[in-house]
């Protein structure tokens, strides 16, 4: 189980790179490195709701694996409520949807940042039908064509319980983070989003929980929640 206490969305692991939650965040992308999947290539970062920090989590993924030398894609997929311009401080006017609804080349959504070997695809504009979007024949080519460019491919999604956009991806890329806040999450909610989970057929690399203390680690300690990794 890996423990993190709630940081502000912003990429933490480079502005403070020696603090605790830095380090957990290594932690994590190393766990993620040695997971039993031979074949993990592209992972989603997920929640059962809104503001349990699957978007953070993501986002700092995604820098640690680039500081390794990796070439990393990190698509915003959560084309109801999109973030990650804003975290990286970039334009939102072409991204995702229109790649999807083929009105651009892959390559014209891809955006760079100031960290080598990581781009980033926004979202673009919310479109009126994100789920026959994600869950389209279009997805499916377009995600073989970037994994043919890309070490790592990672995708912020929608929260679970809000839509079912993200139990469309969960079932087609090779792996799912699943971001619990223990303050604020009911266990049910959590429950219930790994639920969903396993009847899409996703395989769960495990759960990072936010906010953990001394006196509710218990209340999430099942099963579901005994480890990142696989056992």
């Amino acid at each position: 189980m890996k423990k993190m206490t709630r940081a502000a969305r912003q990429l933490i692991v480079r502005e403070q790179p020696q603090a605790v939650i830095s380090e957990q965040y290594r932690t994590l992308r190393t766990n993620i490195k040695f997971s039993k999947s031979d074949k993990l290539k592209s992972f989603l970062v997920t929640s059962a709701i809104q503001a349990e920090g699957k978007s953070t989590t993501a986002a700092n993924l995604a820098y640690l694996l680039a500081e390794e030398g990796k070439n990393v894609l990190f698509i915003d997929a959560d084309l109801r409520k999109p973030t990650v311009h804003y975290t990286f401080h970039l334009k939102n006017t072409v991204g995702l949807s229109h790649v999807l609804s083929n009105q651009i080349e892959v390559a014209s959504a891809i955006q760079r940042t100031d960290v080598t070997g990581l781009s980033i695809m926004t979202s673009g504009p919310i479109p009126p039908n994100p789920s026959e979007l994600l869950g389209s024949q279009r997805f499916q080519i377009f995600l073989a064509e970037v994994e043919e460019s890309y070490d790592w491919i990672i995708f912020d999604t929608s929260p679970l319980l809000a839509v079912t956009d993200t139990q469309l991806l969960a079932n087609r890329l090779d792996g799912t983070i699943l971001v619990v806040d223990s303050m604020n999450t009911d266990k049910k909610m959590a429950k219930k989003a790994m639920n969903l989970l396993k009847s899409a057929d996703a395989k769960v690399l495990g759960v990072v929980m936010n906010n953990v203390t001394a006196s509710n680690v218990n209340y999430y300690s099942s099963k579901y929640y005994r480890s990142y990794v696989n056992d």
